[in-house]
């Protein structure tokens, strides 16, 4: 499983030119509201900028990874999780000769959408969402850079470029099949309304730079909560020993470091992990584009498979390796207690507001009027799901006479 620098052959770490496959800033299909060109900077990296600077990427500090902020300073947030994506996707990018910003804001925007306490949060509120639509996080990821966001003085949202608000929708694949169906249920209404306005094509490819940003994500939380598992000692170095490919990395380290201490042994567990999953994507990616030979970004489009994979035997590891982390750390006893309480939160505080808005605060009850429930209802998830882990338990506290610890 381990493999050697000088096995890796010529995948490309230094500078290359720009790929004929990647996505040109200098070619964008542009915005939905139409504007100048900026002096000083690509069409990418303003929108890599607009994404930094906005309220919801300063919330990601606050929302739940894996274990909710009350436990520990030193556990992954959403905000550290987006910036560990953000640089893994960069260096992918840069190795394979496409635009590293766009897949950088791709990667710093993806997880837009998660509501407080993670895909508890989610799950709760889809539940609550089911009569009108469901709730879906990359679908608010959407609704807050096309709608929420109010930064700007001709338009609402974020105005990104096509490419990025794409490669956001479609990270991690099509969405619709040839017959217009969507390929894992119905597509969220959310989507469907924006695709009405800037049709985002849902039954064709990302681009590279939004695939690098999808498999970022899977190597940041693959590697990154074997870390804070290993932390919270819900998980420990032992429970990874059977496991191909922590397993083959850990006697790796123990065979050259005999003595080391298990923190630092965790640390180079982690960081050799790292290297060997993106070494495989760009090894297997520069495979896939060397048999498609793609002439345009439009022929990724059009390839009919992700291109940016890893390799047969890596993703066999990846999979075991994530059923580890759902058996062990994310379906543990202790992470699902909390979790109960963090599902009661989003629950009461959705059937509040939604049974009297006036509970929300100014600028979010003086939107509704007399609104439809539909109306009404989405109104309330977009409010939720902006709410860090501590607001929405200030929240709670506030409403109701007892509020489960989390900590």
């Amino acid at each position: 499983m381990t493999r050697k620098t000088e096995d890796l052959g010529n995948i490309g770490f230094g500078y290359r030119p720009r790929a004929a496959w990647a996505s040109d800033p200098a070619q964008t299909r542009g915005r939905l509201f139409p504007e100048a060109e900026s002096p000083t900077r690509t069409a990418f990296q303003r929108d890599r900028d607009r994404i930094i600077h906005s309220t919801a990427f300063r919330r990601l500090r606050h929302k739940t990874q894996v274990f909710i902020a009350e436990e520990g300073d030193h556990y992954r947030t959403r905000l550290t999780h987006t910036i560990e994506v953000a640089q893994i996707a960069r260096a992918l990018a840069r190795a394979l000769c496409c635009d590293e910003d766009l897949a950088e804001a791709v990667a710093l925007v993806h997880d837009f959408g998660h509501t407080p306490f993670g895909h508890t949060g989610e799950d709760a509120l889809n539940e609550k969402m089911k009569a009108w639509g469901g709730f879906d996080h990359n679908a608010q990821s959407l609704r807050a850079v096309a709608k929420l966001e109010h930064r700007y003085a001709e338009f609402d949202g974020l105005n990104l470029s096509w490419e990025t608000l794409e490669g956001l929708v479609k990270h991690n694949g099509p969405l619709v099949g040839a017959d217009g169906e969507g390929l894992d249920g119905p597509v969220p209404p959310s989507i469907l309304e924006y695709d009405a306005l800037y049709a985002l094509e849902l039954d064709r490819y990302a681009g590279i730079e939004a695939q690098c940003a999808a498999i970022a994500d899977d190597i940041a939380y693959d590697t990154h909560d074997i870390d804070d598992g290993l932390r919270s000692g819900l998980l420990s170095l032992d429970m990874l020993e059977s496991l191909e490919l922590p397993g083959s990395i850990l006697s790796q380290v123990r065979a050259l470091y005999p003595v080391l201490d298990p923190v630092r042994t965790g640390h180079e567990l982690m960081r050799r992990q790292i290297t060997l999953m993106v070494e495989d994507v760009i090894r297997t990616t520069n495979a896939n584009l060397a048999e498609t030979r793609p002439a345009s970004v439009e022929d990724v489009h059009d390839a009919g498979r992700t291109l940016v994979t890893f390799s047969p035997s890596m993703r066999t590891d990846e999979q075991e390796l994530k059923a580890f982390l759902y058996a062990n750390l994310y379906r543990n006893r202790a992470v699902l207690k909390v979790r109960e309480g963090a599902d009661r939160i989003v629950r009461d505080l959705f059937d509040a507001y939604f049974a009297d808005p006036g509970l929300m605060p100014e600028g979010w009850r003086d939107l509704l009027g007399k609104a439809q429930e539909r109306v009404k209802a989405r109104h309330v998830a977009d409010f939720l799901a902006g709410m860090t882990d501590n607001y929405a338990v200030k929240e709670h506290r506030r409403l109701f006479d007892r509020t489960p610890e989390l900590g």
